[in-house]
């Protein structure tokens, strides 16, 4: 039996996109009839780096400084500027923030969790922090590795809103 990817939703089938009008164009939905609930979305992602970058970041000799710190701090402001950056995310109250970043033997490992009582949920500004993270990490150490590579950047989680938990 080999692992195929499921078939495709026929059109009868296949969801609405609600950030598209009937026209084709873009649009920001309207949310502001939905209920505010507690939201939480996870996100998590890697940078894949060299042994001599790991080791630079595992002993604290990475020559612009703190990168971990760093990382985690710009992953945090990043949630707060998500809706300057996705241009359909609605601006929403953030109420928690935990970016963590650990350094693995072929990298590191970055993790976020972001919490809301909103209107819509977190998701987005969970993306964004692992995202920013990532890429501030990779600042940080291109004097050592200029090969970084960010990958596997997804949700792993979210809970609250209409269409309840989830988890990876």
């Amino acid at each position: 039996m080999t692992d195929r990817p499921p078939e495709p939703p026929s059109d009868a089938e296949a969801p609405t996109l609600t950030h598209v009008r009937a026209d084709g164009t873009a649009h920001m939905v309207d949310v502001s009839a939905k209920a505010v609930t507690a939201r939480e979305a996870s996100a998590a992602g890697r940078v894949l780096l060299s042994a001599q970058a790991v080791s630079a970041l595992r002993t604290g000799r990475v020559p612009k400084g703190d990168a971990l710190a760093v990382a985690r701090i710009a992953g945090i402001q990043a949630v707060k500027r998500t809706p300057e950056l996705i241009p359909l995310a609605h601006p929403i109250a953030v109420h928690g923030v935990e970016v963590e970043v650990v350094v693995a033997d072929d990298g590191a490992d970055i993790t976020a969790t972001v919490r809301t009582a909103d209107r819509t949920g977190i998701e987005m500004e969970a993306l964004t922090a692992v995202s920013v993270a990532a890429l501030t990490l990779i600042d940080m150490v291109k004097a050592v590795d200029r090969h970084g590579r960010i990958t596997d950047v997804r949700v792993t989680a979210k809970s609250g809103g209409r269409s309840g938990d989830w988890h990876e």
